[in-house]
């Protein structure tokens, strides 16, 4: 075997460093979502056996799907006899903000989709990307060795919590009512921690605009409009306020 050399075996030894690091920083960004996901989970494989699914479907769909709430609502569309193709749409489009995940770290970033984006997009769920936005804005450097650390350790717990859940039974959380309704908030309350953890001044009127809308479309029309509406006004507002800064900067 040929050994590396002066400059050649310099280059190696950093590349490594490098490497490790990212493992490091990817294990650090995980944990939370690691100690957070399993109990979120755990009651996401409760709910499925409870509504009809054996411990192997709730387990497939997890695997599958990863998709946090959007779950939850397939268990719900299933348990309310909603046909297959409406409850597949209803999904897909909750689940549309997912497509910009990708291309905004990157661009946060300053790099480029590397060879290995495909599998760590997959990982990409809305705390996920929060938490890499988190790390990227406090100074670590993207990298997909990061990027697959911290989408598959999360990964990973969500597949463990739903495999405990569903083999623990429906009626595991029956006797714990005040355990299942906290649980049912640790969701949107986990990514709430991480976009509070990287917000700043400047994002606070988008945020604002997005709640508003939301609040409004749900109000007057169902959950599906409101996230809509929430996704729309808010990346308009993202668009239009700073441009507006800039043009009414003293």
């Amino acid at each position: 075997m040929r050994r590396l050399t002066g400059q050649g075996a310099g280059r190696y030894r950093f590349c490594m460093r490098q490497e490790r690091s990212a493992v490091l920083a990817g294990l650090q960004a995980a944990l939370p979502l690691v100690l957070g996901y399993f109990p979120i989970a755990f009651s996401f494989g409760v709910s499925a056996t409870r509504n009809g699914l054996s411990a192997t479907e709730a387990f497939a769909l997890s695997l599958i799907v990863f998709a946090g709430a959007a779950q939850f609502l397939a268990i719900a569309m299933i348990a309310s006899g909603a046909p297959v193709i409406v409850a597949a749409l209803t999904l897909a489009a909750m689940n549309l903000r997912h497509v910009l995940y990708g291309p905004t770290l990157l661009q946060k970033a300053g790099a480029v989709a590397g060879r290995w984006s495909w599998v760590w997009a997959f990982a990409l769920t809305d705390e996920v990307f929060g938490a890499a936005l988190g790390a990227l804005s406090k100074g670590q450097r993207f990298s997909e060795g990061f990027m697959l650390i911290l989408g598959f350790c999360a990964y990973g717990s969500w597949l463990a919590g739903t495999l405990a859940g569903a083999w623990a039974g429906g009626g595991a959380l029956d006797a714990f009512p005040a355990v299942g309704a906290g649980l049912d908030f640790m969701l949107p309350g986990l990514f709430l921690a991480l976009l509070l953890s990287i917000l700043s001044g400047r994002q606070v009127p988008v945020i604002g605009v997005a709640g508003l809308a939301t609040v409004v479309g749900t109000w007057w029309g169902s959950g599906t409009l409101g996230l809509f509406s929430g996704m729309i006004a808010g990346a308009l507002a993202g668009v239009i306020l700073p441009q507006w800064r800039r043009a009414h900067a003293v």
